[in-house]
């Protein structure tokens, strides 16, 4: 597998992190029979993949619209995703997701998979951020393609794991989830790191060469 594509694969999965929705899919599908659990699975899942490949392929247009540099987006990006890595690490969760007891879950199964299980849940404003700065930083349609892969990965990484919240949470219990999310930070800070200087080695070229 290309190193690149793992790379990618690896950023999606610990700062996606399916495991931080399994609590609000439990509660969601709570009572519910096994086939309307997987269909709120798959409409979650899709709607992540749907928003990967959104912004993997019009992301860089936006902040041309907009009128923002890809380097300044790095940099913003890089440290929001860095801001919720240390977040993780002091077990307080990612901050610009909601916590699953601050959510309203709405009576259609279908909505509360879409709002707010996959958006802001699963992927909210970090993941967006950090499509759009490795989509901006592509060329050509083999690397663009390797984006909308590791996309595919994690929406099925995120698919197997909600339909195996259950002994997920049964298995780990609140202590060993817990313990995952501040691992999951630390990497989630490396990955802030790298972003982070590949926005300042755009915006000022010779300081760190």
């Amino acid at each position: 597998m290309d190193t690149e594509l793992i790379k990618i694969i690896l950023a999606f999965v610990v700062l996606i992190n399916p495991f931080s929705a399994l609590g609000l899919f439990l509660s969601i599908t709570n009572g519910c029979t096994t086939q309307d659990r997987k269909r709120v699975a798959q409409i979650a899942c899709l709607t992540v993949l749907i928003t990967i490949c959104f912004f993997t392929l019009l992301g860089e247009s936006l902040l041309k619209l907009l009128g923002i540099s890809v380097g300044s987006f790095q940099v913003a990006g890089g440290v929001l995703v860095f801001l919720i890595a240390i977040n993780m690490m002091n077990g307080g969760g990612n901050p610009v997701k909601p916590n699953e007891d601050e959510v309203e879950v709405n009576s259609s199964l279908t909505a509360s998979a879409v709002v707010p299980l996959a958006i802001p849940m699963m992927i909210g404003p970090g993941g967006i951020s950090t499509v759009i700065i490795y989509s901006s930083q592509v060329n050509g349609a083999f690397e663009v393609g390797t984006i909308l892969v590791a996309g595919l990965c994690i929406s099925m990484f995120c698919y197997l794991s909600l339909m195996a919240a259950g002994r997920i949470s049964r298995f780990l219990g609140d202590t060993g989830l817990n313990i995952l999310s501040r691992i999951m930070g630390m990497l989630l800070a490396a990955v802030a790191v790298e972003i982070l200087v590949s926005g300042l080695r755009t915006i000022f070229p010779d300081l760190l060469n």
